[in-house]
């Protein structure tokens, strides 16, 4: 049987196509202010890419994420939080703490040895831990996403960021510049930052390895 999933992020919309339980392709491409064109363009392309014709050669769409109830063409919808408790389980049925850091919340979630959600914890009210704080960071530095990554494991002695606001502490970022600490310093005091906030996140849910770590800033090398 082939199915698809649609996720209709705040960052990105991501669409995957299945075959038999093995995936057949995916597609990543930045969120549009209309929910309903990124959820068709996403999964347009990722058929295309699978070599289907059409959304009728699947026979049954998740649509997910902020934007699922805007998934035209979904025979069910699901929440990102019970969709990434299974696709973590499904990548790597260890796993029993996923952390995922979206673009603008980022989530804590137990799960049991079948891959549903025991208990969770969401930040939902501020930027800062998510996505969009880091491209807010990069943008204050200059260095882009990558070299945020970059930067932060080339320091020697990481700068401390106080401030839990994301508005708060670019300003704190922006001081320390003009105080002359080095960039590299900067950069992983403010993952370790996340870190701390994410640590905390955890303690609340319990961590029962093995961890995951989903969402964009899986990439970070700074930060996983």
């Amino acid at each position: 049987m082939i199915v698809g999933g649609c996720d209709v992020g705040s960052a990105t919309g991501k669409a995957v196509v299945m075959k038999d339980g093995d995936v057949t392709s995916y597609v990543i491409i930045p969120s549009t202010t209309k929910p309903e064109v990124t959820a068709r363009t996403v999964m347009d392309e990722a058929l295309k890419k699978a070599g289907l014709l059409s959304l009728e050669d699947l026979g049954y769409i998740v649509g997910t994420g902020y934007g699922r109830l805007k998934v035209p063409f979904a025979s069910e919808n699901v929440s990102e939080i019970t969709c990434h408790a299974r696709g973590a389980y499904w990548l790597c049925p260890t796993v029993r703490t996923v952390v995922d850091i979206g673009g603008q919340d980022c989530k804590v979630m137990s799960i049991d040895d079948k891959g549903k959600v025991i208990e969770f914890v969401m930040n939902d009210r501020c930027a800062a831990g998510t996505g969009r704080f880091f491209e807010a960071m990069a943008r204050v530095l200059d260095c882009g996403l990558e070299g945020l990554s970059l930067l932060s494991l080339q320091s020697n002695n990481p700068a401390t960021i106080t401030s839990q606001c994301s508005v708060f502490a670019e300003s704190e970022v922006v001081t320390l510049v003009n105080e002359g600490v080095e960039l590299a310093d900067i950069a992983a005091g403010l993952h370790n930052s996340i870190a701390g906030r994410l640590n905390s996140m955890v303690r609340k849910v319990g961590l029962v390895e093995d961890v995951a770590l989903t969402g964009g800033c899986a990439k970070n090398d700074g930060l996983a």
